[in-house]
């Protein structure tokens, strides 16, 4: 891979170069430096040159706006440009903010003999996209329309994902609309594209009716999909209406694992409906799933919070017959609950079912903390992970760290 160009003393006399005899003076120096550095070379009677790595370097160096200069001084010299300076010209200008020059570029590269290709396609919509410029990228697909239709399929994809990206989503509404009325058909992965745009930049239900389209078009929503409206719903606490949707997805799919189940049961741990809680873990179980390490917690976690200590024994019995490894969250929610019916003497006797000499580690999902949150145990241990003096925790040794700092919280010192 070539290494960039550098220009230290021109970056630092001249950055932003304003005036146009000082972007021609710059543009000279440049020029001057890259033929010392024998980057150039002929062939035949006439100069041939790859110029993509210096335009690159140029706008590395934020000296976008000389390019055009750059590449006009080596015009006049007698050097041949290619289209993948021109191109390379295009993205740079893209980069840097500058779209009219970029949309001229482009449109001498479009109506030319050889058109862009598909990727180079792709920059230019990520950069528009990187510096807002939404609306050429609604020009570029109408361009396209009429010259270069066989790009349109890839256009219309790359043009949908940046304006969801960028939480545009009129105009991802209206490309899907034209997307359809020339004909293309809409695949799953866009499908579901769309609801997790509409879970993050849309309301509930503008996201429930881009889940119902994608049912009209026979297509089953992804396991990514699935855990993007449910974060929505989550985030919003609409436990009732996230429950239906998971009904309606059905429990019965295996190919997202317990991920259905698993927010089922975080539905009702929520509100603490213990009884629901109970009924549903059995059936889950009845239906064939085996409970993974989410499934426990988020049932470890309601019961701590509610102090039920003898449903939280049986789930550390229960994991240990699935051979369910505990981790940092389990141990925190044994812990906590403990604490605050004051039973510290004995945490021997409850954890004696975790391995207290292995690594901590957390390795529950994290939709279980946007809802419940972390425990006080859960969060003090983070902050002791973090310390690098000890490399070497253990479950043990946070224990009781945690254990002396609840200690010394609670004496009260008196000043006399």
């Amino acid at each position: 891979m070539a290494q960039p160009l550098v220009f230290p003393q021109l970056a630092g006399s001249l950055p932003k170069p304003k005036l146009q005899s000082q972007k021609r003076v710059l543009a000279r120096k440049i020029i001057r430096q890259w033929k010392q550095k024998g980057l150039g070379f002929d062939d035949g009677n006439q100069k041939c040159v790859n110029f993509a790595p210096l335009i690159r370097s140029l706008s590395m160096q934020k000296l976008g706006v000389v390019a055009d200069d750059v590449l006009l001084e080596l015009h006049y010299q007698g050097f041949v440009h290619c289209n993948s300076a021109l191109s390379t010209l295009m993205l740079c200008f893209a980069d840097n903010g500058f779209s009219p020059q970029a949309q001229a570029i482009w449109d001498e590269l479009l109506y030319s003999s050889s058109p862009p290709a598909i990727h180079v396609l792709t920059k230019l919509f990520h950069a528009y996209a990187k510096t807002g410029h939404f609306s050429k990228i609604s020009e570029i697909l109408a361009q396209l329309t009429f010259t270069s239709s066989h790009l349109l399929p890839e256009a219309y994809s790359l043009a949908l994902s940046c304006f969801g990206d960028g939480g545009q989503l009129e105009l991802m509404e209206s490309t899907f609309g034209e997307m359809v009325s020339n004909g293309f058909a809409v695949d799953s992965a866009t499908s579901n594209a769309f609801i997790r745009y509409y879970s993050i930049y849309g309301k509930l239900a503008e996201m429930e009716a881009a889940y119902a389209r994608l049912k009209r078009s026979r297509h089953l929503i992804d396991k990514d999909g699935i855990r993007a409206m449910s974060l929505a719903y989550l985030k919003q606490r609409k436990f009732y209406r996230l429950s239906e949707f998971l009904r309606d997805v059905g429990l019965a799919r295996t190919n997202v694992g317990n991920l259905l189940w698993n927010l089922l049961l975080l539905s009702y741990a929520a509100n603490f409906k213990m009884k629901s809680l109970q009924r549903e873990f059995l059936k889950m179980m009845e239906s064939g799933f085996c409970p993974d390490l989410t499934t426990f917690n988020v049932r470890a976690v309601a019961f701590s919070r509610m102090s039920l200590l003898w449903d939280l024994h049986l789930s550390l019995e229960h994991m240990k017959h699935e051979n369910v490894v505990p981790d940092l969250v389990t141990c925190g929610c044994v812990v906590d609950a403990y604490l605050d019916r004051r039973l510290a003497r004995n945490l021997d006797f409850a954890l004696n079912k975790i391995n207290l000499d292995s690594s901590p580690m957390v390795l529950t999902d994290p939709f279980v903390f946007e809802v419940l949150g972390k425990g006080e145990f859960h969060s003090s241990s983070e902050a002791f992970l973090e310390y690098k003096r000890n490399r070497e925790w253990t479950y043990r040794k946070l224990v009781a760290v945690y254990l002396k700092k609840q200690y010394r919280r609670n004496q009260i010192f008196w000043n006399y």
